[in-house]
């Protein structure tokens, strides 16, 4: 392929015509290798869609075996749209993760809407049980407006100039999209393969107007003659033709072993569009691996279900023949005397088929009655003709039943049952009944994940933030919001240190005032700031290492549920936590630190049940709150009104005693200073008396 393809500096990278020429042989070689499987599904949907037209002659009436087994199928193999679960892999306590989980999933449920997905996988599915394949593309579409600048466009008459230095104007995305296109199974080709991780490319036919080729492609792929494909309006049937009247047949190529995608029109030895992928996802492919019914080791070609009953079905037909021919001959034949006056005409009108009653009068009787009566009537038997066609019917029924077999159609899928058996036979019937069709459940539901999948990979890797919040109804702040606030916050602490400083300065005691006080947040603000930022989450989602290991898709049962199964569940995850909680209760009020290992078990024993996701995020929330009273000092025990009494009498008599005590000390006080006093007048007194007894005192 190398050598077929020129890389030019400055100007092409490939080259259209040798490109095109070699896929124009790819694409041949590929339709060579799966010929023979769609020339058998063009003869099986013709007898799927056919077999009931034209059949008023009884030679042409046919037993319609193939749409009966199929709109068995039908609701057994997928009977509901797949709705996507998002979860963490690993169920961590990451607030990043979990927001990060429910806006893939509120996207993915938006995206399986808007492309009406239940639609998609029905026709898949119909592809799958006739043809034995089927499968879609998915693609990313984006719509896109002009910036607003908040500045007035000049003049452009003057110089024709978009932008202020010339260039064409800026641009955003306006609205964006996550597209399903279902691909019929004649429009789909791979690489020839034994393994589908051995393919190295795939491609579906598209039909495109001149004017969606020129809007894809550009006028330049109208002129240069690579949209001039082969003649339009083929087809195999009238229908087909009226279909593709005025179209053109284009092939959209992603080739993984030289990574980059072709734009060809059939039949045109040039390539439209040679381009690098417009996505890069994880396994390359814009599309899952095809739901397969039937497949061998060696080959992915398919085998239909029905190459395995034909034979039965064709015998089938035989036999309905012959029954119908004999049917038609089951009729009254009679033979009456002719040329008998007025007997013959009145026996010919009570004969007649649309005399249901009818009274014939005869007005020779006397005549009538000498021939016999009702014995000049003779009837031709039909006795033999009724054995032969029982026989025919039984032949057929015992061919049904053989086809039954094969096709794993058995009386528990049917509903057919009988009064005689007890209840847990009809349940142990219902359970093993259908083990024949589990794995093409399995296979369709596999289809419905890796759509989703792939659905949330391209989500993950093109939406952007706004898309993603606005689908969602999640509002996440910004990381410039977030530091804002924690900005101004900083500016409000810092003036009430300032103002507590100038206050300690003044003399004035800190905190005095309510301005004095340190900020707090108001509700919004604070819950706003225990979010995650949508900057964050937009991370995890674009790192494909990370989300790979924190995020994971699946989808629900495509099948339709079992009521009474569900209710099960659900009474066995209701018992389940209604016994924890009513032993965990006596265990905490006993050992208060044992709670969050109680919390952390019910949350491990409810993740086991599908039924307890829902609640999940309330369990781990109640849990925290519990762990958290828990791990909180304990309060002192409120005493008894008994013992309340007891403690006011207490206090009523310490306070007597106390108040006595203090009058005592009082009281003791006084007497002191009443000595103290007495003896320092003693002391003047004495110290008077010595004055004045010493000589020359006057």
């Amino acid at each position: 392929m190398e050598d077929e393809i020129t890389a030019f500096e400055g100007e092409q990278r490939w080259d259209p015509a040798k490109v095109g020429a070699h896929w124009q042989q790819e694409l041949e070689r590929a339709q060579r290798y799966f010929k023979s499987w769609h020339d058998r599904c063009v003869k099986i949907e013709k007898i799927y869609l056919d077999q009931q037209s034209d059949q008023t002659s009884a030679a042409k009436r046919r037993f319609p075996m193939l749409w009966a087994n199929t709109a068995v199928l039908q609701p057994a193999v997928y009977a509901r749209v797949p709705q996507p679960v998002v979860e963490r892999r690993f169920k961590d306590a990451d607030p990043v993760a979990r927001i990060a989980s429910e806006l893939v999933e509120r996207n993915l449920a938006y995206a399986g809407d808007e492309a009406d997905l239940d639609s998609i996988m029905r026709a898949v599915r119909d592809d799958f049980l006739l043809c034995a394949r089927g499968t879609v593309w998915l693609r990313y579409e984006a719509d896109f407006e002009p910036l607003d600048m908040g500045v007035a466009p000049s003049d452009t008459a003057a110089g024709g100039l978009t932008g202020e230095i010339g260039g064409p104007s800026l641009e955003v995305i306006a609205d964006e999209r996550v597209c399903i296109d279902y691909v019929h199974w004649s429009d789909f080709l791979h690489s020839p393969a034994r393994r589908w991780k051995d393919v190295t490319w795939v491609a579906r036919r598209v039909p495109m107007t001149d004017e969606e080729i020129e809007k894809r492609f550009g006028r330049e792929a109208m002129a240069s003659g690579a949209a001039q494909a082969a003649a339009s309006g083929k087809g195999a049937s009238q229908a087909e033709r009226a279909e593709n009247e005025g179209k053109t047949h284009v092939w959209e190529i992603w080739c993984k072993g030289e990574n980059y995608t072709v734009w060809i029109a059939e039949g045109s030895p040039v390539a439209l569009e040679v381009s690098e992928p417009p996505l890069e996802l994880a396994h390359f492919w814009p599309c899952p691996r095809p739901a397969y019914g039937t497949v061998s080791t060696s080959s992915l070609i398919p085998v239909p279900d029905y190459v395995y009953y034909q034979q039965q079905c064709d015998e089938i037909d035989l036999l309905t023949k012959p029954i119908n021919k004999l049917t038609d001959q089951l009729r009254l034949k009679v033979f009456y005397p002719s040329g008998d006056g007025a007997i013959s005409p009145a026996i010919e009108k009570a004969m007649r088929p649309e005399n249901d009653m009818v009274m014939v009068p005869i007005p020779e009787w006397a005549a009538f009655t000498d021939k016999g009566g009702s014995k000049a009537v003779v009837t031709l038997p039909i006795d033999e003709v009724q054995k032969v066609i029982v026989a025919c019917m039984a032949a057929r029924k015992q061919l049904i039943e053989d086809v039954y077999q094969i096709t794993g159609i058995s009386d528990i899928v049917r509903g057919d049952t009988q009064a005689s058996e007890t209840a847990t036979a009809q349940r142990i019937k219902s359970q093993w009944g259908s083990i024949r069709i589990r794995d093409r459940q399995a296979e369709l539901a596999r289809f419905a994940r890796d759509i989703i999948r792939l659905a949330g990979e391209i989500i993950c890797d093109q939406f952007q933030p706004e898309t993603l919040m606005l689908v969602s109804g999640i509002k996440l702040p910004t990381m410039a919001q977030k530091q804002q606030v924690e900005m101004q916050m900083q500016q409000m602490q810092m003036a009430a240190q300032q103002t507590a400083m100038r206050a300690e300065q003044m003399g004035q005691p800190a905190q005095s005032s309510p301005e004095m006080a340190p900020p707090e947040l108001p509700p919004q603000l604070q819950q706003m700031m225990g979010q995650p930022t949508i900057d964050e989450v937009v991370q995890l989602l674009r790192n494909d290492s990370i989300r790979g290991f924190q995020i994971e898709i699946e989808t629900d049962s495509t099948i339709e549920p079992d009521e009474d199964a569900e209710k099960q569940r659900r009474m066995e995850f209701v018992q389940m936590v209604g016994g924890f909680m009513q032993q965990a209760g006596a265990m905490a009020q006993q050992s208060p630190m044992l709670v969050p290992v109680m919390v952390e078990t019910l949350l491990f024993a409810a993740r086991g049940f599908r039924a307890g996701r829902q609640l999940e995020s309330m369990l781990e929330q109640v849990g925290g709150q519990l762990s958290q009273a828990a791990s909180a000092p304990k309060p002192e025990p409120q005493p008894s009104p008994a013992e309340m009494l007891k403690l006011k009498t207490a206090e009523v008599k310490a306070g007597a005693e106390q108040r006595k005590a203090e009058l005592g000390v009082a009281q003791a006080e006084i007497e002191h200073r009443a000595v103290v006093e007495q003896a320092r007048g003693e002391m003047a007194a004495q110290a008077l008396q010595q004055i004045q007894a010493q000589p020359g005192y006057q």
